[in-house]
C-alpha cells in the first residue's frame, strides 16, 4: 500500500497545515496544487490576522484574505486610503491601525460612510491626528463594535466619550491610556450619568484609564455606579486618585482586576476600604504607591485573600509584612515585591513556607537578599518565573540556582522537569560565558538545558518557543 504523503486526505493536510505559523502556511500552498487547495480551507487560517502594508493597488489582495476566510487585519503602513480595505473586506472582523500616524478624520470619514454590522473591534491606538469627530462616525456606523482602543489619542475629549456613550452600547473593553483631556464628567457620560443625552456603555468590562491626570474621586463614583459589570480596571498613573475614591470601588463585586500602580495618593487606608468592602479581586496592582506598607499587607490578607496575583513593587513593606499577609494567601501565584529594599532573608524564608502554590516572583533590586534565601525560594514546587535582577550574584552561583530548579520531577516538585516548564530566569547570563558555565553541570544534557533555560529571555540563543503547546524545545550544546 502506498504511504505517501500525496495520498492524504485534504482535511487532513489542512489540520497539519493548521499548526503551522503564517509564514509556513504560505510556503505550503506552493509546494503542489493538492498542498495550495488544503492550504487555502478556511480552517486553516481560523483567528489569523493579516499584518498589510497599504502601498500599491492589488486586485488580488483583498479577495485573497476572503478565500481564507480571515477577517482580521492590522495595516502596518498607510499610504493608500482606508476605504480601499473597508471596501476590499466586506464581512471585516477586526481592524487594528495602531501607529498609524497619518490617519486623519478626513481618512476615516471617507471610509466609514455606511453601517459596518460585521466590525467587532477597532485599534486605533497611537492614531495622535484622530479627534472627536471620528468617534462620531465610529459611534453612528460602527454600532456592533466591543473592543474600542484608543490609547495616546490625545486629542479627545469628554465630547467624544458623549458620543461613544450615545452610539456603542455594545462596547465591552475600551482602553482610553493617556487621553490627557479627559476628567470626571467624560466618565460620567460612559456610566449613564447623563442619560438625557447617552445611554452609557454599561456594558463595560474593562476600561483602561492609565495616565488619564484629570480623573479624580467623583470618576470612581461614577464607575461604582453605572458600570456594575466592570471586571477589569486600570487607574495606574492617575494622580488625583485618593483612598476616598476606593471606597466607591470596594462594593464592586464584579470587579476581579485593579491597577492603582503609581497612584501617588494611595495609603494603607484605601487598602482598608478595598479588603472592607464585597470585592473578590484576583489581581491587585499598587506598585511605586510609596504611602503603602505592611499595614496593608494584613488588610490584604484579612479582606482579598483570593488574591491570585499581588504586585508590590517599590512599597515600604518589610518581613512582617510579609509574616501578616503569607499565613492567609495559599492561593497567591504571582507575588512582585521587586526594589522593596527592606525585604531580607527573612521574609523569603516566610515565602517559601507558606506559598506554594506561587509560580512566579519578582526580586529585582531587592539588595538586601543573600544566597541563604535565595535557596529557600528556589526550593517552591511550582516556581517558573524568578527576576533577579541588580542582584549580584559569581557564575558558579547561578550555576546553583539553575541546578535547584531543573531537578527532575519529585514528589515535592511534581511539575518541575525539562519538559515540562518554561523557565524565565533574568540572571544575567551572556552568551561568551557558555563554555565555563556548561563544564559546571555534572553531564551534558543538564548543561544544554539549564544554559537555554537561563539565556531564553536575553537573547533567545539556542531556544524556540512553540506556540501550540507554550513551552520551550532547547536545542543541543556540544561542549569541547
Amino acid at each position: 500500500m502506498e504511504t505517501h504523503i500525496s495520498c492524504l486526505f485534504p482535511e487532513l493536510l489542512a489540520m497539519i497545515f493548521g499548526y503551522l505559523d503564517v509564514r509556513d502556511k504560505g510556503r505550503a500552498a506552493q509546494v503542489c496544487t493538492a498542498w495550495r487547495d488544503a492550504a487555502y480551507h478556511k480552517s486553516v487560517w481560523r483567528g489569523v490576522e493579516a499584518k498589510l502594508h497599504l502601498r500599491r493597488a492589488n486586485p488580488s489582495l483583498f479577495p485573497s484574505l476572503q478565500a481564507r476566510g480571515i477577517r482580521r487585519v492590522q495595516i502596518l503602513s498607510l499610504r493608500r486610503s482606508l476605504s480601499y480595505v473597508i471596501q476590499g473586506m466586506a464581512n471585516i472582523e477586526s481592524l487594528n491601525l495602531s501607529g498609524c500616524y497619518n490617519l486623519t478624520d478626513n481618512g476615516l470619514g471617507h471610509a466609514f460612510v455606511q453601517e459596518i454590522g460585521s466590525l467587532r473591534a477597532l485599534n486605533l491606538s497611537l492614531c495622535k491626528q484622530i479627534t472627536d469627530s471620528s468617534l462620531g462616525r465610529i459611534a453612528q456606523y460602527l454600532k456592533g463594535l466591543e473592543v474600542l482602543e484608543l490609547g495616546g489619542c490625545s486629542n479627545i475629549t469628554n465630547t467624544g466619550l458623549l458620543l461613544i456613550a450615545w452610539g456603542l452600547q455594545r462596547l465591552k473593553s475600551l482602553n482610553l491610556r493617556s487621553c490627557r483631556h479627559l476628567s470626571d464628567v467624560g466618565i460620567g457620560h460612559l456610566a449613564g450619568m447623563t442619560r438625557s443625552a447617552a445611554e452609557g456603555c454599561l456594558g463595560l468590562e474593562q476600561l483602561t484609564l492609565q495616565d488619564c491626570q484629570k480623573l479624580t474621586d467623583l470618576s470612581l463614583k461614577h464607575i461604582s455606579r453605572g458600570l456594575t459589570g466592570l471586571r477589569l480596571l486600570n487607574l495606574s498613573f492617575c494622580g488625583g486618585i485618593s483612598d476616598a475614591g476606593l471606597l466607591h470601588l470596594s462594593h464592586m463585586g464584579s470587579l476581579r482586576s485593579l491597577n492603582l500602580r503609581s497612584c501617588d495618593n494611595i495609603s494603607d487606608t484605601g487598602i482598608m476600604h478595598l479588603a472592607m468592602g464585597s470585592l473578590r479581586l484576583s489581581g491587585l496592582d499598587v506598585s511605586f504607591c510609596d504611602k503603602v506598607g505592611d499595614q496593608s499587607l494584613a488588610y490584604i490578607a484579612q479582606g482579598l485573600d483570593g488574591l491570585k496575583s499581588l504586585s508590590l513593587c517599590s512599597c515600604h513593606i518589610s518581613d512582617d509584612g510579609i509574616n501578616r499577609m503569607v499565613r492567609q494567601m495559599h492561593g497567591l501565584r504571582t507575588l512582585n515585591i521587586g526594589q522593596c529594599v527592606r525585604i531580607t532573608d527573612k521574609g523569603l524564608e516566610l515565602i517559601a513556607e507558606h506559598l506554594s502554590q506561587l509560580t512566579g516572583i519578582d526580586l529585582y533590586g531587592c539588595t538586601r537578599i543573600t544566597k541563604r534565601g535565595l535557596e529557600r525560594i528556589t526550593q517552591l514546587p511550582c516556581l517558573k518565573v524568578l527576576n533577579l535582577g541588580l542582584w549580584q550574584m559569581t557564575d558558579s552561583e547561578k550555576v546553583r540556582i539553575l541546578l535547584a530548579l531543573s531537578q527532575p520531577a519529585t514528589e515535592s516538585r511534581p511539575f518541575c522537569s525539562p519538559g515540562r516548564i518554561r523557565y524565565r530566569l533574568h540572571l544575567g547570563f551572556m552568551e561568551g560565558d557558555l563554555p565555563e558555565v556548561c563544564h559546571s553541570f555534572p553531564s551534558k544534557e543538564q548543561a544544554s538545558f539549564n544554559f537555554m533555560a537561563a539565556v531564553t529571555v536575553r537573547s533567545d540563543f539556542g531556544a524556540q518557543e512553540n506556540e501550540i503547546c507554550h513551552c520551550f524545545h532547547f536545542f543541543p550544546i556540544y561542549l569541547p
